[in-house]
Parts: C-alpha cells; structure tokens; sequence
C-alpha cells in the first residue's frame, strides 16, 4: 500500500545523473524515496525536503532495474533463488521466467515447485504459463509431465503468473484447432482479450506468420534474416531481440524504421559460465551499445518498453509513484553495476559481493524440492554395445544415412546425407566423420532409444552425455565410440542429472544436476566454474562453436529447424514427422 504524501521520504539518494524514460536522457538531480516507491526526481536539487536517511551519489548514473521479460531460469542450471542472488549482481530487478523445462520433467507441479524456490528472492520473478509441454507432441517425443488446458487455467490463477509462456507448436496451432493451448487460447480470448500471449515462431512468414498474430500470439524473439524481422514488426508484433539477434543490420534497421517502442531485449537463455563471466541483460545492453546503438536508448530496451509489453505498469521509469527498482552505474558505456536497489532497498553492492533481501541473508536451499526430484532419471546402467548400429538384412554393404550437421552462429540445424559402410549387418559410422547420438526416454515411461548422427561444427572425439536436453530433457548421448559414450552416459545416470565428457575412458568434465536432471544444488561460482570445465572440454575435443553447450542442449529441441533428435528418433521439425535413420540399403 502506498504511503500518504505527507510522510516524510524514507531515502534521498543525492547527485546522481537520473535517467529519463520521456527524454531518453540523464539528468542531475536528487531522488526521493518514500515506502519504496520513487517520491520526487528533484531536478533542482534544492535540498528543501528531508529525508530519514541520505546516500550520497557521487555522481553516479542511475537507471531503472532492468527488466527480463523473456527468460528461462533452468537454462542456468540454477534454482531461482541462487539464479536471483546474481541477477541482483548485474542490475535486473525483475524478470518474467517461463518454466517450461522444468514442466516438461515434473508437470504443473515442477512449475508450482519454481514459483515456491522463487519466493524469497531478492528480485521479483514472475511466470509464464508454459503453453507447450510437450514442445510438439507425445508420438513425437516422451517428457515426464504434460500441461493440458486445465492446469493452464489453474496456473494463471497463481498472482506471480502474469502471461502465457512462448508457444512453441507454431506450425500446429495455425492448421489445429483442438490443441490444449487453442482451447486455452479460446478461453482466455472471452474471459481477458487483453492477457498477454508470447510466441516462438522462427521462418514463419506470410499468412502463417498472419494466422499465428490473429490468434492473439503477439511477440517472437527467435531468430531471424531482416525480412521475417520486417515483418514481424509490420504485422504488429512485439520483437524481443537476444545476443543472437543484435547485428549491425538489426540495429541498423531499427534505427532507419524508428521501431523504438516495438521492441525490447531479452536473453532467452543464459548459461552459468556465460552469467558468471560475461552477465545478464547488462551484457545484451553492452552488446547492443558497441553495434552503435546510445547507451540511453539501449537502457530504454530493457526497461520501458519490457514492463508496458508484460503491463507492470509500476516499474520501468524513475519517477513518482513507480517501485523504486534502480541501479547506481559508475560507467554507462560499460553498464558497470555499483549498486542495485529493489523496492528502496539496497540488494547488491559492488564492494560488498553479496545480494541480500531487505538485509538479510537469503537461503539458498532446495527445500522447496522434495526428495523425489532427485530420483528422476530412471535408465539402467548402459553397456557400450547399445551404440552399436544394426541393419535388418546381413548382405547389405552401405546405408544411406540421415545426418544432423551443426553449424557455428546457430542453434538450428541441416539435414545431409552420408553413406556408411556395413560389415556383417553392423554400420561402420566410426571414423565416418559423423558422431552416433543416442536418446534414452529417462522417466521410466517406455524405456525407448531413439538414434541418430551428427556431423559439422561438432566435437570430434570422445564422447558427452545429458539430461539438460531442450525440451524433453531425457538423456542424450553424442560420442565418437562406444566405449567413452557409456562412461559419459553411466556418470550421468549415478548422478540422477547432469553433463558429463569423456575422452580415452576418463571424465574430463562433470556437472552434476541433481534436481530433476536439470538444476544443480550448488551456488552461483560453483555451477559457472563446472560449467566452464565442461565448455572447454568440448572445445578441447574439437566442438567449434559460439556457445558449444547450448548447440549441444538443443540438438533434441524439436521446436527449432530443421532436424533433431527424440527417444523417438529423428524428427523432421518443419513437417513434424520421425525421419528414419537410415534412409536406403546398398546390397552387395
């Protein structure tokens, strides 16, 4: 509840430069806080009003506590209350988090169970509703919990839920009317036309990419060449631009079309090591900044226009009335965070290393995760023979077989072709330049392996084993022999989650993720530090690529193009079918 105006201001912060969202500019001033909400930006710094408790400046820039609006906690291998400890740390004040990795493990429970750990939290994380779990469908891939339309309506009771999470099915929602998300989608046209909707539609263009607008999915923040941009914003659509979408040519167009008020940026998906050493939004505003785009119009991107798409209305700007979310910046151009403050009270100071709530320290436990989410990969210990390839027929000489190839900038992938050799009814895919990838449906349902191979950008030798695997998350095996893939996989299976390297039957890096296969239960430093090993142990063995965890992480996210893996097998994402592995037989 607000405070009356007679009251005297808890907090004057003195001569800082202010941020202003109207004028897109900074300003010297003193601000005044009352019951944790911006009182009076004072321009004129007259000092005729008094406040309990005064910081002084220094002349420091303040800004507005940046705003997520489009984020993925699990993508850290975090809880959310470790997540937001760091968050703290590089400016962010709220975040809308959509929790569908963790749905697809444990169902609308695995997302209650978010909200919970998130609770006492330093910063607000508010939810999205995940539309899609499965991703696309059950024939299609095996996840250990599904969201229909009756635990949609049930989450968006929940307050910290503010907006329908990606929806991800794109080409199946503008051709089905009958998918639980239609029927949700229907329900909520009648009941709050106005609820926000966020999409996901990469290379949709057109009257598809029109169909999926009028549906009331008005946001896309995939990927995209300057024409599918184009017409996202001419059809009316909210762009949420990520590190892999700022290009000079983005910004260029930008700038040349005056989109300013159609877009914001967002980080979709933040591994530890890159948190730890590279930031949050701070960083995607850096980015943005040494494209040529203003520092205050960069700031602008991640604040405003963010809280009026998701219309929390009480944040984004410094000025009266507004939650007094901000951050003190001793380099603008840099974005180097001092201080970070939420609601008037100071959560985070450079010297101190450390974010707090109101003072107080927060619990990084996993209380909030019961036993059982630490039990959740259910494969048997594997030998190394369930990675030897078999054709049906003893006489065949060569297969004709469908390949993966991944390439550096991308997380989508190509379909290619590639003959293998067959000896005594066994493809010989060793040595062929492709890697064998293996899928194990983890949560006890079938106990179905669905196979594949992978070639380009890719390691080269030894072998690496997940259960962080988008979207489904059960245990994917890529590997050059049979031998390391086994290891890999068998460390991942004892450690009931994670992600495991091998090379020469030796572990050259481990992350355990103990909670539902996907969350670690270690702190902030500790996870980023794993991570890193894990990052270089794949580039050591030969993975090139910009973020070689996150190429390997999707490589089963069958939302993306235009080829991945399943317990299934190989699907073709565009036509939304299974591909067989082995596409023609040469007979001797």
């Amino acid at each position: 509840m607000k405070a009356r105006c007679s009251e005297k201001p808890d907090l004057v912060i003195r001569n800082v430069q202010v941020f202003n969202t109207a004028f897109r500019g900074f300003y010297p001033a003193d601000v005044y806080l009352l019951n944790g909400r911006f009182y009076y930006v004072d321009i004129k710094k007259e000092h005729l009003i008094e406040a309990s408790e005064t910081v002084e400046g220094h002349d420091r820039y303040m800004i507005p506590g940046l705003i997520d609006i489009h984020m993925h906690i699990e993508s850290s291998m975090m809880t959310p209350a470790v997540m937001a400890r760091r968050l703290a740390e590089c400016g962010v004040t709220t975040i809308v988090a959509e929790p569908h990795e963790m749905a697809n493990v444990n169902g609308i429970r695995g997302i209650q169970d978010m909200i919970g750990n998130g609770k006492e939290a330093p910063i607000d994380i508010f939810y999205g509703i995940p539309s899609c779990v499965p991703a696309t469908r059950p024939d299609l891939e095996t996840t250990g919990g599904i969201i229909d339309a009756a635990s949609m309506t049930e989450l968006i009771k929940d307050p910290a839920v503010v907006c329908v999470g990606e929806v991800m099915n794109y080409r199946e929602i503008i051709k089905d009317n009958d998918l639980e998300i239609s029927r949700f989608l229907n329900e909520l046209s009648e009941k709050d036309p106005r609820y926000t909707v966020e999409g996901h539609c990469p290379a949709l263009k057109d009257e598809e990419l029109a169909k999926f607008i009028y549906l009331g999915i008005d946001s896309d923040h995939t990927e995209h060449d300057i024409e599918e941009l184009k017409q996202r914003f001419f059809q009316g659509m909210y762009v949420e631009l990520q590190e892999k979408m700022l290009k000079r040519e983005v910004i260029d167009f930008i700038d040349k079309h005056s989109l300013y008020d159609h877009f914001g940026f967002v980080t979709d998906d933040v591994m530890a090591d890159t948190l730890m050493e590279k930031g949050h939004l701070d960083h995607v505003i850096r980015l943005a900044i040494g494209l040529g785009m203003s520092p205050e119009q960069a700031i602008y991107h991640a604040t405003c226009t963010n809280a009026r798409r998701m219309k929390l209305t009480d944040r984004g700007q410094i000025s009266p009335g507004k939650l007094a979310d901000f951050s003190l910046l001793t380099d603008l151009r840099g974005v180097v965070i001092d201080a970070t403050y939420k609601n008037g009270r100071c959560i985070y100071r450079r010297d101190e290393k450390t974010a707090s709530i109101q003072g107080s320290q927060l619990s990084e436990k996993c209380d909030t995760f019961s036993k059982d989410y630490f039990y959740s990969v259910k494969v048997p210990p594997v030998k190394p023979d369930r990675f030897v390839l078999k054709t049906d027929h003893s006489d065949t000489s060569q297969v004709l077989a469908e390949v993966m190839e991944v390439s550096d900038g991308s997380t989508k992938t190509t379909r290619s072709l590639v003959w293998l050799p067959v000896e005594e009814g066994i493809v010989r895919w060793q040595h062929s330049g492709c890697l064998l990838t293996a899928v194990f449906e983890r949560y006890g349902k079938s106990g179905r392996v669905g196979y594949g191979l992978v070639s380009g950008d890719f390691m080269k030798e030894g072998a690496v084993a997940t259960t962080y695997a988008h979207d489904h998350h059960n245990l994917v095996v890529v590997g050059s022999n049979e031998e390391d893939m086994a290891l890999a996989a068998n460390s991942v299976i004892s450690a009931q989650g994670g992600i495991c390297v091998t090379k020469d039957g030796v572990i050259k890096a481990f992350l355990p993720l103990p909670i539902g296969g996907i969350l670690s239960d270690l702190d902030a430093d500790e996870v980023g530090k794993k991570l890193k090993e894990v990052r270089d142990a794949l580039i050591a063995q030969g993975y090139r690529h910009y973020n070689p965890i996150m190429s390997l992480c999707t490589l089963s996210l069958l939302a993306s193009p235009a080829i991945k893996i399943s317990d299934f097998g190989l699907i073709d994402v565009t036509a939304g079918e299974p591909v067989p592995l082995i596409r023609e037989e040469l007979r001797l």
